[in-house]
Order: structure tokens, then C-alpha cells, then sequence
């Protein structure tokens, strides 16, 4: 809305199992593909992120999006998806203040999001300090309005999301 959206809270967690994906919260399909595309590329870089592949054979990753009544869909929470299973499976808590959004690519690149200026809105409301955005949108982040730039720290990121310190 003119108002700014919400934030989307993103929970994982892994449990025994045979290897399967569990997603729910509503997703549409353009979410679920996103979560796809990050288990894939997790999968693909076990070792930047000192995974034994045992862990994905062995194990269960569930993903779920609160308020499962909302429906969800579009592509802008794939880095945040990507780095919630990287959490998951490796133990590394994420900053509680920071909020990210981007479209993941199966190499991990961050694709350009819409609406930045909604999605900051939603951040601001929400207590959050620091969001972090791909590179794609550094001509938004200096058309955000001034309330917003004052008042939280906006990062923007030019690598993958493994070269990216996101952790707490």
C-alpha cells in the first residue's frame, strides 16, 4: 500500500527425515519456486557453508511463512528464504534487526526487487534498523524519501549472498 506492506517473517527448521522440502504459510507458486531455487543453490555450495551432504539426505528442511491465512507470492524474499535455510542448517542465528529482500538466482546472485520504498516503510514500522537490498536497487535507495534514510541504515549489496556477512 502507499502506507508500505508488512515484513515477512521466514522460519526453517530441519528435523530427521528422507530429504524432503515441507513449505507452508500459503506460498504461491512463484514463492515456492523460490524456495527451490534456494535449497538448490544451498545444496550446490554445501561446502562454502561446511555442510556434509549427509545433512540434506538424512534430514527434513520445512519451511513456513506465518499467517498461513495471508496468501504470499512473489520472488523478493529468495535471499531471505536462501540465508533462513542456511541458518537452519548450519546453527548461525541471523540479526534480529536487519530485513532483506531479493530475488535469488540459482548462483546465489541477488536480483533487483519492486515496491523498495514500501518494503522500507514496512521495515521502519516494524523497529527494524538495518534492511539490506540488492545493487540493482541503488537508484531506489536514493529516491527513498528523507524520513526514511534518516532513520534506518541501508546497505547494499554488490556479491552473492555468500560473500555477505548477515549474521548476528
Amino acid at each position: 500500500t502507499v502506507f508500505g506492506g508488512d515484513i515477512l517473517p521466514i522460519e526453517a527448521t530441519l528435523y530427521k527425515g528422507k530429504g524432503e522440502l515441507k513449505l507452508t504459510g500459503s506460498l504461491g507458486d512463484v514463492m515456492q519456486e523460490s524456495c527451490h531455487i534456494a535449497l538448490s543453490y544451498v545444496k550446490a555450495n554445501m561446502k562454502e557453508f561446511f555442510l556434509n551432504e549427509k545433512i540434506f539426505s538424512e534430514n527434513d528442511i520445512h519451511i513456513h511463512v506465518p499467517e498461513g491465512a495471508v496468501n504470499k507470492d512473489g520472488p523478493s524474499a529468495g535471499v531471505a528464504i536462501t540465508l533462513a535455510i542456511i541458518s537452519c542448517l548450519t546453527g548461525r542465528k541471523l540479526s534480529a534487526d536487519i530485513a532483506l529482500t531479493g530475488e535469488v538466482t540459482l548462483r546465489g546472485r541477488a536480483l533487483a526487487i519492486g515496491g523498495l520504498r514500501e518494503k522500507a516503510l514496512a521495515a521502519l514500522r516494524s523497529g527494524i534498523k538495518t534492511i539490506i537490498v540488492p545493487k540493482d536497487n541503488k537508484k531506489n535507495v536514493e529516491e527513498l524519501p528523507i524520513e526514511i534514510i534518516d532513520n534506518l541504515k541501508i546497505t547494499i549489496y554488490f556479491f552473492s549472498v555468500k560473500w555477505y556477512n548477515f549474521w548476528a
